[in-house]
């Protein structure tokens, strides 16, 4: 089903894989060269055209648009506000998917997506209301195309399936391109997706897109790179097929994706009023990939990503075959990792099956207008049951709900029990349809980590979500909660022609885009809350472990909680308070303490002893400081930190609550790492961070400078409680020039300020 190549590849004229360059030649007729293979790529295409250094190995991109939702837009134009943004120099789509529930909070929420319209007015922004669609349906339906690039504050900004090359990136990057600067990257390195054979009936995009990210995710082979999805299985697929694979290639670590564009392609563009958007993309008849993974389509599974992660994948057969072993090893291995409330799992396996109490089929990979007639299908004159077991149903936006209004799937999924919701992305981050306690939820949404189904296990509230598609969940459903594979029932798919009605739209979106109103006032609501002042980095750094995580991976999530705490994401104090509070609930107090001792020392107030025995400790050692003039603050540890979400508040909010740097063995991706450099925070990278502990001062001395000339190895030193200090060696990784003077600036908006 799968295979990796161990080394790059040359695909030849689009259809023939070759390892060997002699290969190459010989089925191309003529030498080739692979500096000029590497050139042979679509991303290469892509990125040269929007890159504006001159120099491919070192981009400087700027994007044909962006877009954004409503947990991110306002610390986005606050950033932008404040480093000086007049006028939205591109296109700029605001969407309302995500904190949409205005009951949450009292009135935030609508008092946010009001200043989102008030900005569309005053900068010239595109503002879609709330529930109207979701940010990725929108975006494909309405500004992706060929040979484009969109930048996007969520880290499922993914178009590739139409030609556009989409980046998940924090708020910062989006920032910068709204002051006119770039988005600075060392060209990434691209891997070939060979897609041959054809999906059985049964099999969806979900089960095609687990199944990738279970074979590459643990191994980092598309980490930071492009998938490029070539090979004669493309053509087979849908458009919306394609789409629903494409936006889980976030879960790979991969930076970006592209496909080849075809007919179907062209039809999709034509379908949604964008002829002009199409043009062709291919490979150039001899391309050279960095890797290749070799996806045969006829023998994907129906295929389930179990807790806690969407790699953690099992074919639907292989686990209910070995039930009790996996649901076992599952709860054991989760509850290694959750701190609080238990995981019970295991006792969902009884009377010969696997029961789950919910199903959810929701957002940008589930709610698409094909998955949704699919299970429709499937459910068809059945019946969900009236038992403990529940299906909602989320489509992706307003045109494919009419349209599944106007042909009648609507109307079966209701006669069989199903709940139509609107269009929102709650359940893809635990703030809609949390299931109760103890509960196990099956969904075609993206993200099955810790607490994206709404958990709080430091208040005793577990619950366990997989991943499915939207196929089998509906068959699960058909079995009254049974766990089922889609393939193990009979089903004739109608495949249904699709009639996008763009009026829908065009009745209800604001775009100002190329019409900006000076003069419009921004409409603030009461939690809507200016960036506080961020310090510069002083000469040296000393820095307090005040969170010690062991875990392999840290998401987003862990560093700061979604759900109900995204109300509160336009009021940086008050939702730094949530930063790690459901992996680390004394990470807060820990850090508060440290800022304050901060704020004591910046206001003349001194030092307490604990810290001036520290400074003394360092003296005894022979190693020179000035108290006076050292930042003092926080610092997490982490061996991978960062995977998933964009959001940029897990790095803003340990900035607001006083972090100064976070110590890593390597970070998860490199959206969270710019974040923390964006934010101010230092991102050392430690290779024995058994050399401190939790609790354990860090001293960094001449930190400022050696970040200003990027120095490969930057001697620190741990302070022991009794007074021990270790010498111990770190790094930042290779920082561009910017983004060393953002870090000594201490932040992109001093950074901005000061120029």
């Amino acid at each position: 089903m799968f295979k990796l190549y161990d080394a790059g590849v040359y695909l030849v004229n689009g259809t023939e894989i070759c390892t060997d360059p002699a290969e190459a030649a010989q089925k191309a007729g003529r030498p080739v060269d692979r500096a000029a293979a590497v050139r042979g790529t679509m991303a290469y295409d892509i990125l040269k055209a929007h890159n504006t250094s001159g120099d491919m190995d070192n981009l400087r991109l700027r994007f044909d648009s962006m877009t954004s939702h409503d947990i991110t837009y306002v610390g986005i134009i606050q950033t932008a506000r404040a480093s000086g943004m007049t006028a939205f120099p591109l296109p700029y789509a605001l969407t309302n998917c995500h904190n949409s529930l205005c009951a949450v909070g009292g009135t935030i929420n609508e008092d946010d997506h009001k200043f989102a319209l008030s900005a569309a007015h005053k900068y010239g922004g595109i503002y879609v209301p709330t529930n109207l669609a979701n940010i990725h349906s929108y975006n494909r339906e309405t500004m992706a195309g060929c040979g484009r690039m969109i930048l996007g504050s969520d880290s499922h900004t993914r178009y590739g399936a139409i030609g556009t090359m989409a980046v998940g990136e924090g708020g910062g990057e989006l920032a910068k391109q709204l002051v006119g600067r770039t988005y600075d990257f060392a060209r990434p390195g691209v891997v070939a997706v060979y897609l041959t054979g054809s999906p059985r009936p049964g099999v969806g995009p979900h089960d095609v897109a687990l199944s990738i990210v279970g074979a590459v995710y643990k191994n980092g082979y598309v980490k930071n790179r492009v998938m490029e999805f070539v090979g004669p299985g493309v053509a087979g697929l849908s458009m919306e097929y394609r789409n629903a694979v494409d936006v889980m290639t976030t879960e790979t670590t991969c930076w970006s994706s592209i496909w080849v564009t075809d007919d179907k392609t062209k039809q999709y563009l034509t379908l949604h009023g964008r002829p002009e958007d199409y043009k062709a993309l291919t490979p150039a008849d001899v391309a050279y990939y960095d890797g290749c993974i070799h996806v045969d389509l006829s023998r994907v599974e129906c295929t389930i990503a179990m807790p806690m992660h969407p790699s953690n994948t099992f074919t639907i057969h292989e686990l209910l075959e070995n039930a009790a072993d996996i649901l076992h090893e599952v709860e054991d291995a989760a509850n290694r990792q959750i701190k609080g409330a238990r995981m019970d799992i295991a006792s969902k396996y009884h009377d010969g099956g696997i029961w789950v109490e919910q199903g959810e089929i929701a957002g940008c990979a589930g709610g698409t207008f094909e998955n949704i007639c699919a299970a429709a299908d499937i459910l068809r004159g059945q019946s969900t049951g009236n038992g403990a077991f529940s299906l909602s149903v989320y489509p992706g936006s307003m045109p494919a709900l009419a349209e599944l209004m106007r042909n009648g799937r609507a109307a079966d999924l209701i006669a069989a029990g199903v709940i139509m919701r609107e269009c929102f992305c709650g359940p893809c981050f635990g703030a809609g349809d949390c299931p109760a306690n103890g509960e196990f939820s099956i969904r075609h949404t993206t993200r099955n980590f810790p607490n994206r189904e709404g958990s709080k296990p430091g208040e005793g509230q577990m619950s366990a979500v997989a991943l499915m598609d939207a196929r089998s969940i509906a068959a699960t459903a058909r079995n009254g909660g049974r766990l089922t594979a889609a393939t193990d029932i009979e089903v004739e798919y109608t495949d249904p022609e699709y009639h996008y009605d763009a009026g829908i739209y065009a009745k209800r979106v604001y775009n100002g885009w190329g019409r900006p109103e000076p003069e419009h006032p921004l409409k603030f609501g009461p939690n809507i809350k200016d960036w506080p002042d961020m310090p510069a980095l002083t000469d040296d750094l000393l820095v307090r472990i005040c969170s010690y995580i062991t875990d392999p991976v840290t998401t987003t999530d862990e560093l700061i909680p979604s759900g109900e705490t995204s109300a509160y994401r336009s009021n940086p104090e008050r939702l730094s308070e949530f930063a790690l509070s459901r992996r680390d609930p004394q990470y807060v107090p820990r850090s508060k303490a440290m800022r304050q001792i901060e704020r004591d020392r910046r206001a003349g107030k001194g030092l307490p002893e604990e810290v001036r025995a520290v400074y003394a400790a360092l003296e005894k050692a022979g190693i020179a400081n000035d108290p006076d003039n050292t930042d003092v603050g926080s610092a997490i540890f982490a061996n991978m930190p960062g995977d998933g979400s964009a959001r940029e508040q897990a790095a803003s909010c340990q900035r607001v609550m006083g972090g100064s740097a976070n110590f890593a063995k390597q970070y998860a991706t490199k959206r969270y790492r710019s974040n923390c450099i964006n934010w101010g925070m230092t991102p050392f990278l430690v290779e024995h961070p058994e050399v401190f502990e939790l609790g354990d001062y860090v001293f960094v001395p001449g930190i400022r400078e050696a970040v200003l000339e990027n120095r490969a190895s930057i001697t620190a030193y741990a302070v022991k409680p009794d007074g021990a200090v270790t010498a111990f060696e770190v790094s930042t990784g290779a920082l561009t020039e910017p983004e060393r003077q953002i870090i000594a600036d201490g932040c992109l908006i001093n950074y901005y300020r000061n120029r």
